[in-house]
């Protein structure tokens, strides 16, 4: 049980989807999800490639640490733990991650047209998180200023260039206006997950990712795919886009307890449509290159 499995994509859906549901149910009530919990820690990682996990994995791996409580994002596979020295704990259970792998097409599906075409396979490969090795610990951090941190959510911000108005009475994006409204600091209270400036960055961050949306941007009609749940939707794709980049800046995510009426909606699509959680998740991962990348053509152009 180490990497490179087939299975069949609508079971893999299913394996993943169903983890999450469990997951999102759970924190149903006081609306504390797994990516609120996790991503102080950062961004799940490979420990032996360094490599980190994207879209969907990023997702399930923050839901597998919530539930066992690991706080540290540091996973490999056990063939990867061996090379490193660490043993894996008896016991201790492996946690699915999913990947697509270009393969030759099977010689009995091969036609005159398909003839060396390669194409991509669902592969599913599973992996263990460094509290449950024995025989390697994870890099000591960096102490870093958390000021520091926050400019670098304040750079962020400030290249993007958003219109953003300040003093309204809850935070939203108005795609209407191509407008972010946002309560004032002063507003933000210390949470259970986060604190008060924390709260305020992962908000406006979270406001962001619907920016990114608009019609000049990447035009994200999310209608097609999900109907009359596609506003829930988008909310989800800001809600984990938001925790992606709070976990890349080092900023605990904020529970928006405004947005706990979109459970509901979010896990009749999860449970009806099984790979739901991987376009959202896969859609909030594209938002965040193209406000990575906004940003750094922008930094680019002052130099």
């Amino acid at each position: 049980m180490d990497t490179d499995r087939s299975f069949k994509k609508s079971d893999l859906y299913a394996r993943v989807t169903d983890h999450i549901i469990q997951a999102i149910e759970a924190g149903a009530t006081d609306y504390v999800m797994p990516w609120h919990e996790q991503s102080g820690a950062g961004l799940p990682r490979n420990a032996s490639t360094g490599n980190l996990y994207h879209g969907v994995n990023t997702v399930s791996l923050w839901t597998s640490a919530s539930r066992h409580g690991y706080g540290v994002p540091y996973w490999a596979t056990l063939r990867q733990w061996g090379a490193l020295g660490a043993r894996v704990l008896r016991g201790e259970k492996a946690s699915l991650v999913v990947f697509y792998k270009r393969e030759e097409a099977p010689a009995d599906t091969e036609t005159s047209e398909s003839v060396g075409k390669r194409r991509g396979v669902l592969r599913a490969s599973f992996v263990f998180n460094a509290l449950q090795v024995d025989g390697w610990s994870p890099p000591v951090p960096e102490k870093t200023d958390r000021t520091e941190r926050l400019q670098a959510a304040d750079d962020l911000i400030e290249a993007l260039g958003a219109e953003i108005l300040y003093g309204s009475t809850r935070a939203c994006y108005s795609p209407t206006l191509d407008r972010i409204f946002m309560p004032g600091r002063p507003q933000f209270i210390d949470g259970s997950t986060s604190t008060a400036t924390e709260g305020f960055y992962s908000v406006l961050l979270h406001e962001h990712i619907h920016w990114s949306g608009y019609r000049t941007r990447l035009n994200r009609d999310l209608t097609g795919r999900f109907g009359d749940s596609a506003y829930a939707m988008e909310e989800l794709v800001a809600e984990l886009g938001a925790a992606f980049l709070c976990a890349e800046l080092g900023i605990e995510d904020h529970p928006r307890h405004d947005h706990a009426a979109y459970v509901a909606s979010w896990l009749e699509v999860l449970r009806r449509q099984k790979s739901a959680i991987f376009t959202a998740a896969s859609t909030a991962t594209a938002a965040c290159r193209y406000l990575s990348e906004v940003a750094s053509r922008v930094a680019q152009s002052s130099l």
